[in-house]
């Protein structure tokens, strides 16, 4: 079985260095891999009826030929599947797409807000019950049966079909929004290309009087209505909100914006449009270079005069917070979103590795790079806090009170451009932003194109750059509405809503039909045929029950106690609410579709219907030596 078929001697047994071939049925091909389809009894006695025509990876269905080989199966051609050129490429690539803006800005705002060093403890135990084990699984499924995230569920449980349609969806809101917040960086970025930085006087065009800059030399006192030069350079000529009078009025659409995404999709295009072996080199750039700059301005905080307040701050404990539930529940959702299961992304990676390919180990790597990323960001955000806590002599929590984008674009951006050497650090900064974002794009647009490219392989196939260039066009056309004058608060509902509860829903039912239906017993046997040994009791009872119960337990947070959203002064009428749940629905309603159609569709009784569409229906292909084995 092991032994690789390269030789062109015509024998009827299968031996060492030899082909099989009879009649002149089987032909060697430099350009396929033979396929061994193996007796039914061997692996995956659970799988579909051995007398169908197999569906293999990428979509083609094979009909099987009825040569034997040594009695061990049958033969039949199939196309390589693409893989990375680099285990490295691969390893970039997640930690890329796992280390993104969230683990600057949310990470350290969380972490002190839930009591500093004591949020830790929580942070931790969830990660090695929740997020870790949701991480790996979806690593191993997507190497193991090497599709996308539609085409998948045909090998794993096909009535949850609908996930995977679900998934690309969410993704696609994603991206209207998430490239949003880069083109504001993108902006600063072309604005720091100057010998004063526009955010450090009142002198300009957009101020207003309310404008005070505590850091001129002359003395200003800082009263209750005063706004910073960066507050009013980002809400008054970036975003230019105040031209919008809320969601119901968003404005006219800001040009330089459009612009900037413009080109930032064009990058993204010509990134991913030939597939993992060219964002796979751009990823050495993308996902290394954020650390070199975090390491540079981890250094220049350190060293500014009263950084030790920020990271007293952020790591002193607050032990009673520990009692709160609250706290327990940002700590697994920060996870979750951190490792970002559920969007496709790993599915679609991993399922261009080699079978063989110890995912177990890239799993923790991945996870612990990403983890201990996000806690080297907090020391990155709070030695500045605490240098600006010392300018304006106020306490850090009065500086620390801006989240999300408003602690990168208006309290960090401020803290940098009184620092010497202002317009290098603004640049590099600003620069790390926009690569944080690229590579978690990449992977956002790899998990739709490698779920539609697999599902739909005799549309698009051949035509991968054509589809990617219409996938790059929604997404633009999907963003204009975060281009308005209104559009950070179109980008909050977004944030808050269409992704958070959608992409909880989707891992919760993604856990339930590996561990409940597909069978744990069955997904730890592919484990072993990968890696060679079988998961142990932690990772069973994890993603039987700890797992699941972890994603429901965030789940009813959130759908219990939504969240009041507020951006700046304007507080979010009641009908946004339901707007945002309706975004949410929108996405994740295609699974009980799916469910019904498929019951629809298939012939027989009721229950015969059901055990058909939880059965799976596809072969998939197990390697061995240079040939692989379809297990039916």
């Amino acid at each position: 079985e092991t032994e690789p078929l390269t030789s062109k001697t015509e024998v009827s047994d299968c031996k060492e260095e030899e082909d099989c071939k009879e009649n002149g049925l089987l032909v060697k091909n430099p350009k396929s891999a033979l396929r061994l389809v193996e007796d039914g009894s061997k692996v995956h006695p659970r799988q579909g009826d051995k007398g169908e025509a197999a569906q293999i990876s990428n979509g083609y269905s094979g009909g099987q030929s009825s040569v034997p080989c040594n009695g061990m199966g049958e033969l039949m051609e199939l196309e390589d599947r693409e893989t990375w050129s680099k285990k490295v490429d691969f390893l970039l690539s997640v930690i890329g797409y796992a280390v993104d803006l969230g683990n600057v800005w949310r990470f350290p705002y969380i972490c002190y807000q839930n009591g500093g060093g004591a949020f830790l403890i929580p942070y931790t135990i969830m990660a090695i019950f929740g997020g870790i084990p949701l991480f790996y699984m979806e690593l191993a499924l997507g190497q193991y049966h090497r599709n996308g995230c539609i085409s998948i569920w045909r090998k794993i449980c096909p009535i949850f079909k609908g996930i995977g349609f679900a998934i690309c969806i969410i993704d696609l809101y994603v991206a209207s929004y998430y490239n949003t917040i880069m083109a504001w960086a993108f902006y600063y970025l072309v604005s720091s290309f100057t010998a004063e930085l526009p955010w450090t006087s009142c002198t300009n065009a957009w101020n207003t009087g309310n404008c005070t800059n505590y850091f001129s030399k002359d003395n200003v006192s800082w009263s209750l209505h005063s706004i910073s030069p960066a507050e009013e350079f980002y809400t008054r000529q970036v975003l230019q909100i105040h031209r919008s009078n809320g969601l119901d009025d968003l404005g006219g659409i800001s040009w330089q914006l459009t612009i900037c995404l413009l080109l930032i999709f064009t990058i993204v295009y010509f990134s991913i449009w030939k597939g993992v072996k060219t964002s796979g080199k751009v990823v050495w750039v993308t996902a290394t270079f954020p650390y070199i700059i975090l390491f540079i301005l981890l250094v220049r905080g350190a060293t500014l005069p009263g950084a030790w307040r920020g990271v007293l701050y952020y790591l002193k404990p607050d032990w009673q917070k520990l009692l709160a539930t609250e706290v327990w529940v940002d700590a697994a959702a920060q996870i979750f979103f951190s490792l970002g299961p559920g969007f496709g992304v790993l599915l679609a990676y991993a399922s261009y590795n080699k079978f063989h390919n110890n995912c177990y180990q890239d799993a923790l790597i991945t996870s612990t790079v990403n983890c201990m990323t996000s806690f080297v960001s907090g020391f990155v955000i709070f030695t500045v806090l605490g240098y600006m806590a010392e300018m304006r002599n106020e306490d850090v929590s009065e500086v620390a009170k801006d989240t999300g984008p408003s602690l990168l674009f208006i309290t960090y951006a401020e803290a940098i451009a009184n620092m010497p050497a202002s317009t290098f650090f603004a640049i590099i900064f600003f620069l790390m932003l926009l690569t944080l974002g690229l590579d978690s794009t990449f992977a956002g647009l790899e998990g739709v194109i490698t779920g539609v490219l697999d599902e739909f392989p005799h549309v698009w196939s051949k035509r991968r750059e054509l589809f990617v260039l219409g996938l790059i066009i929604i997404c633009f056309l999907g963003s204009l509405a975060t281009l308005t004058f209104g559009g950070a608060y179109v980008v909050k509902l977004f944030e808050e809503y269409a992704t958070g509860p959608a992409v909880l829903t989707v891992v919760f039912l993604e856990a339930v039909a590996v561990a409940w239906f597909y069978g744990i017993t069955q997904f730890c046997k592919d484990v072993k045929e990968m890696l060679g040994f079988t998961p142990g009791w932690y990772w069973r009872v994890c993603w039987v029950a700890i797992s699941p119960i972890f994603l429901l337990f965030i789940t009813c947070s959130f759908l219990s106690n939504p969240p009041e959203l507020r951006l700046f002064d304007y507080s979010y009428p009641y009908w946004t609410t339901v707007v945002g749940y309706c975004i949410g629905t929108s996405s994740i309603i295609f699974i009980p579709i799916y469910m019904v159609y498929r019951l629809i569709v298939t012939p027989g009784t009721l229950k015969e219907r059901i055990l058909k569409s939880i059965t799976p229906e596809t072969a998939t292909e197990i390697p061995f030596g240079d040939i692989r084995m379809n297990a039916v």
